[in-house]
């Protein structure tokens, strides 16, 4: 029988800008579990409210006891799964992902996000943020619908590859800031480690593609996920799918190159999943295949590619 757990956010369940495959896990489950692990916001104490809106415990806890590494997520886990060995792919159903936070921030930062030469008068916002409504309201007044979904989601990258910080979205997954990847969505993850070693965080209560200033509406977020060790796949590199898209996944520090391997991935798995030649596959991701920029500012670009099943 499948059990649920969760982890809660406290400062000895988290990391502070980093994964590493030497992070020892605060949990381990068995393939096909559930877990509800509950995240704070992205940032350091610059992105604090001033404005009378309330910090929560957890949130200071984390800035006070965890040492500062090379990204600004805060990250939930890792999370052991039993059978999980480097080559299998770890199958992540996102199960729900809920606002835990009334306000976000969103700010335009030095140096950071797709015009920094043009955007100098550096600020934060904070927008409120309703959960029973489904709305964050800006500080000028509009309103934006609700689309919660982690920034980060990451099984621990090669042991090779030591450190790794947390803004840079590789093979291992991590800070991708795909908003697709949201409740309904299941995200394959290839396998480096033992026990996979999955992690969660970067809370994000709206995006827009392409996360230009650098941040989304950044909060914190509870999400449940369903862990399953997938040796069946043999994924190389992220991929996800919907009950209607499949959801290709390329990244690379030129946008042109994550293009290229978003389309390549997505020939590859139709080929895989129908008797269609590459050619053939090619052709209907032309005619069927929308090709989006997922982010322009974690240093590897993203961009995404959702084909219907139906054209399948």
């Amino acid at each position: 029988m499948a059990r649920h757990h969760e982890i809660p956010a406290t400062p000895e369940n988290m990391v502070y800008g980093f994964l590493d495959a030497r992070q020892p896990p605060v949990l381990r489950i068995a393939s096909g579990d559930t877990v509800t692990l509950h995240a704070v916001p992205s940032g350091g104490r610059e992105s604090l409210p001033t404005n009378g809106l309330t910090v929560p415990d957890d949130f200071l806890a984390a800035l006070d006891a965890l040492a500062h590494h090379p990204g600004p997520h805060f990250l939930t886990g890792p999370v052991h799964v039993e059978g999980a060995e480097p080559g299998d792919v770890l199958q992540v159903d996102i199960l729900e992902v809920k606002p835990r936070l009334d306000w976000g921030f969103v700010a335009i930062l030095p140096l950071l996000g797709t015009l920094p030469e043009e955007f100098t008068d550096y600020e934060f916002i904070h927008p409120t943020i309703d959960a029973e409504r489904g709305v964050c309201t800006m500080p000028w007044g509009v309103e934006i619908p609700l689309d919660p979904f982690f920034g980060v989601m990451a099984v621990a990258p090669p042991p090779a590859w030591g450190r790794c910080g947390s803004p840079v979205p590789r093979v291992f997954g991590g800070n991708m800031d795909n908003k697709e990847l949201k409740p309904g969505t299941t995200l394959y993850l290839p396998v480096f480690n033992e026990g996979a070693l999955f992690s969660a965080g970067d809370g994000h209560g709206v995006q827009g593609d392409g996360e230009v200033c650098i941040t989304a509406l950044e909060t914190a977020l509870s999400g449940t996920f369903r862990l399953t060790v997938r040796k069946d796949l043999g994924y190389r590199s992220p991929f996800a799918e919907t009950a209607d898209h499949l959801i290709s996944i390329g990244l690379d520090e030129d946008l042109d190159d994550a293009a290229k391997q978003a389309v390549r991935e997505m020939v590859a798995h139709v080929c895989a999943r129908t008797n269609l030649t590459r050619n053939q596959a090619y052709m209907l991701c032309s005619l069927a295949g929308n090709l989006r920029v997922t982010q322009t500012v974690d240093g590897n670009k993203g961009v995404h590619m959702m084909l219907a099943k139906a054209v399948l």
